[in-house]
């Protein structure tokens, strides 16, 4: 049977979408200086690596994901680390997996296998759809012992790979080109969750596809947006969102509800963030440089690695070291960038 989400636009969903709508303007035609933008892809980034994550039971906090983030070594378990490792990779592979005309089953299960690489107790189990029976709970103790009580049970193994083809193929069709992108992102984060298609990794991959699904549509092209820290904040409210489903029959409005609310709260926080910077830094007219494609490129990759060298960059993009100077002396001149060091050691940062 064809994959088909059950659900209504309610008066909740409408309003929700209308403010996002105006909230997204805002933040699309606010004129921010490249080290702004920088500032909060870089925010987002690293907010989503540590709610996403941390929402599973990783024990990293918000400096230590920080640190992660910007190349520098921590002291804390090895697979906390690699969680939040194998995210930020994910999060920085989104535009690699957007550029895919489609969502196969190998791009899905390529996915899940950066998320969880050296996470999971047996290797086997990374990028792979489940062979055994799951299920979601939670311990609770009965006054004479704990023990886990089953919160969820997922459709049998036997059906999985049915369940994953025939939401791709719904998610590949022309049938979501009327869908508004969140509804689109909502229904996608759901029936990821709700077949849960692998052992363990599957709300970080639901995340993780919400998020693309955003970024393809070019909804949030940009990056700006941590919905994943509306969910960690209150995650008895997530996981009773998720539920309400079971309870509706199928039925996914009142999650979507849920998921609108947590777009419009992402939406402004961004939006509040770019009025207060509009408001204290009085950014002059000439401020408002101008940068070609490959030096944005630059800035990422330095925002992304920390520090980069001249030979770094060059083999990115495979130019000369003179045309790489041009590049660079112009990201120098307006102090987006700075040299650090002389001959072989010198790198380039961004300023402090």
């Amino acid at each position: 049977m064809p994959f088909k989400p059950k659900y209504k636009i309610t008066n909740k969903i409408v309003n929700n979408l209308t403010k996002i709508a105006a909230g997204r303007e805002v933040i699309e035609q606010a004129k921010l200086i490249p080290k702004w933008e920088l500032k909060l892809k870089k925010e987002a980034r690293i907010h989503n690596a540590h709610s996403s994550t941390s929402i599973e039971g990783n024990n990293l906090n918000l400096e230590q994901v920080t640190a992660l983030a910007e190349n520098k070594d921590i002291t804390a378990m090895a697979k906390d680390k690699d969680e939040v490792l194998n995210y930020l990779k994910a999060l920085d592979s989104i535009p690699e997996y957007a550029a895919k005309k489609i969502v196969d089953v190998k791009l899905f299960l390529k996915i899940h296998e950066t998320l969880t690489t050296g996470t999971l107790r047996y290797q086997k189990d990374c990028g792979i759809l489940r062979d055994r029976a799951v299920f979601v709970g939670r311990r609770i103790f009965d006054g004479t012992r704990f023990k886990e009580v089953a919160e969820y049970i997922p459709p049998k193994t036997k059906d999985v790979p049915r369940l994953v083809s025939e939401f791709l193929d719904w998610l590949n069709s022309d049938k979501i080109k009327e869908i508004n992108p969140v509804i689109l992102a909502g229904i996608v984060h759901y029936e990821i969750a709700r077949i849960h298609p692998f052992i363990d990794g599957n709300g970080r991959t639901a995340r993780l596809m919400a998020a693309l699904i955003l970024y393809k549509s070019g909804f949030d092209h940009r990056r700006f947006f941590a919905l994943d820290d509306f969910y960690d904040e209150n995650r008895s409210d997530y996981y009773a969102a998720l539920k309400t489903v079971q309870t509706d029959k199928g039925d996914i409005t009142r999650w979507l509800e849920y998921f609108t609310d947590g777009v419009l709260y992402s939406i402004d926080k961004v939006k509040d963030s770019i009025e207060k910077i509009g408001l204290t830094l009085k950014i002059e007219e000439g401020e408002r440089i101008e940068l070609t494609q490959k030096q944005i490129k630059i800035l990422e990759r330095i925002q992304e690695k920390g520090k980069v060298s001249n030979k770094d960059l060059r083999d990115m993009f495979g130019i000369t070291r003179q045309a790489m100077l041009k590049e660079i002396s112009k990201l120098i001149d307006a102090r987006l960038i700075e040299l650090v060091g002389k001959g072989r050691n010198a790198y380039y940062k961004i300023p402090d």
